[in-house]
Order: C-alpha cells, then structure tokens, then sequence
C-alpha cells in the first residue's frame, strides 16, 4: 500500500500538533552521581492544549523508566510516589520534583537515560519525556569512622545500632574535585544516605571529629585560601555548613569555651539571609505625629 506525500505530511502535521499539546522534560541540577546517591529531579510539564487539566489523582499519572545505555537491566524497587492533585491551566507550566534513588537501584558505574511518562487519563494518551542522561561515577575514600546511633529518650537496655560515616572524594566531569560524606551501616552492605558537601582542592585532607551526639564535624579546603565546614547528621543529612576565609589563621576544628565543637582561627563569611534588612527612604513608615 502506498501513501502519497501530502497524505504523509497531513498525518505527520496532525501527530506533531496532537504531541504539541502537552510537552514533558526531565531536568537535572547535575549530570553525574555517586553510587546511591540521592538524585534529585524535576519533571517541567507545559500545558498547550487550550483546556484546563486535572493532574495528580492516580498514582500512575506520572512515571518513570531507567535504562542503562549498556545493556545492563535498572532492577525498579518500587513505584515512585507521585500522588498530589492540582489543575494546569493552558499556557502553564508545573513542576513535579521527586527523588529517584530510593526506587531505582544505580548501584553500578555507567551512563543511564531516565524517561518520564505523563498520563492524562480524561484523553486516555500518554506524553513521553525526551530521555535524559547522567553518569554514576566512582569515589575514591577519605576517611571512615564506626558510630553509635543515639539511643531515644527513655529507651534503656537496647544494643546499639552501629553505623558509618565515610568521606569520599570523586571527580565530577573530570574537572572539579568534589567531597561526598555516605552513612551506611557498619558491614558497608547498605547505604542510608549521601550527599555532596562541596567541591575541594586536590591537596585539601579533612579534619573530622564526632560530638555527644555523633554528629560528625568536618572542615577541608575548597579554594586558595577558603575552607569549608559541614555538620551532619547520624541520618545522613547536612545540618549546617559555613564557608572560612583563611586570614591570619588556618580554620581547624577544636572546642569553644563551653566545650563544643567548633571552628577555631579564620572568618566565617556572612551568608545572605543574615544580612539585615535596608529599607529605602520610600518605603519608611512616616514618623507618628505628636
């Protein structure tokens, strides 16, 4: 059976204006991850359709694919949660951000393509996402350190859960150094959570220390003459962190006068949200009258 060219092009224009209607992107702060690490992601819809849509009420609206560019098979641990409902008006554009790392196991080095699939129930048609790629990349260890997890107030004759905290450094696009801190259980065999602190120089070594408690304290240099300092917790999650100009002395880790740990010698830089707030002559309240 052949098809004449203008019949082609009519059934093409129709698909292109049909798939127009709703576009789906996959977008990604950073293009490469450690093994395990959380990966975040936001998934932009635009609505072109001319109608209202009415979005996140089955747990299918929105899924999503991985597959490694190898060959090797992405093991899915289970769905991705995506429940939440909202309306999309025409000509508007929403943002669904979810982490993909609990549900996908990318335990593995090499290059992936995640897909994003939209739903929309009401037309019964599916919008794929163009396939996005990242890299899992390998760390190179620093340091490591056994801890005790924090027993709950009132919990008594418990043994202790024992967990680890191990720095790695690895090299993101082969040109930044970048310091990671992983918390996993004491064999190594599973992963709670990890996360990059920040980039570092290649002669930088870490200073760490562990408080009362096990928050691990710790400061490396991230450029010519700045250090970084990170706080985190037994969880795996950065509680503070703080940037150190190396002035007239080096920053090191030590005890305050009330014997907490914390940056001795250098200057923290002011961050922005601590910066007061300068109004302008206008926007003064006029003085009260007498």
């Amino acid at each position: 059976m052949k098809i004449s060219l203008p019949i082609l092009a009519l059934v093409l224009l129709a698909f292109c204006r049909a798939s127009a209607q709703v576009d789906v992107a996959v977008v990604l702060d950073q293009d490469q991850f450690l093994p395990s690490e959380t990966l975040p992601l936001a998934v932009r819809i635009t609505n072109r359709s001319g109608q209202t849509l009415h979005l996140g009420a089955d747990p299918d609206w929105l899924t999503f694919s991985v597959e490694s560019e190898d060959g090797f098979i992405v093991v899915k641990n289970s769905d991705v949660p995506v429940l939440g409902e909202f309306d999309l008006g025409s000509s508007e554009v929403a943002t669904k951000r979810v982490d993909l790392q609990p549900y996908f196991d990318l335990k593995r080095q090499g290059h992936y393509r995640i897909t994003a699939m939209l739903r929309i129930k009401a037309w019964n048609k599916h919008y794929p996402s163009p396939p996005k790629g990242f890299d899992v990349i390998s760390g190179a260890e620093l340091w490591s350190q056994d801890f005790g997890m924090p027993v709950p107030p009132g919990v008594t004759n418990r043994a202790p859960e024992i967990r680890k905290y191990t720095l790695e450094e690895a090299n993101y696009l082969r040109q930044q150094l970048r310091m990671y801190v992983m918390v996993g259980d004491q064999s190594g065999s599973r992963v709670f959570k990890i996360s990059a602190i920040g980039p570092m120089v290649s002669f930088s070594r870490p200073e760490e220390q562990l408080d009362h408690f096990s928050n691990l304290h710790v400061i490396y240099q991230s450029g010519a003459r700045t250090f970084t300092y990170s706080v985190v917790s037994p969880d795996g999650k950065i509680l503070r962190q703080d940037i150190y100009d190396y002035l007239d002395k080096r920053p090191r880790l030590g005890l305050n006068d009330v014997g907490e740990i914390a940056v001795i010698g250098g200057v923290r830089r002011v961050k922005p949200a601590e910066l007061p707030l300068v109004k302008l002559p206008d926007e003064l309240a006029p003085p009260a009258k007498p």
